[in-house]
């Protein structure tokens, strides 16, 4: 099984930064996409970005042009960099990785971000 650990979760206060990272147990890119989600208390879990083996990125309408995802392949991580954060990015933060051709998907246990007014 493919373990995932995240990291670099906290408070900060709106406007602020923080970058994420999820380190996999094995080389992502023997993954078909790695996916940052997150969710709210009372909410469902939602997707905020993605990016694909290729390199395609994508993100949630609510997030886009402050947030931004990337793979580091010599470190197995993928990062996600959250700039001007707003409460209502407050969230804890999962990250998915999947292999689309054995129908695998792996979850990591989340780190929470707290964006205070």
């Amino acid at each position: 099984q493919v373990q995932l650990v995240e990291s670099g979760g906290g408070l900060v206060q709106s406007g602020g930064s923080l970058t994420l990272s999820c380190a996999a147990s094995e080389p992502i890119f023997s993954f078909s996409a790695m996916v940052w989600y997150r969710q709210a208390p009372g909410k469902q879990r939602d997707l905020v970005a993605r990016i694909t083996y290729a390199g395609s990125t994508n993100y949630a309408d609510s997030v886009k042009g402050r947030f931004t995802i990337s793979r580091d392949g010599a470190k197995n991580t993928v990062d996600l960099q959250m700039n001007s954060l707003k409460p209502a990015d407050t969230a804890v933060y999962y990250c998915n990785v999947g292999r689309g051709w054995t129908n695998e998907t792996y979850w990591g246990q989340g780190t929470q971000v707290t964006v205070s007014s």
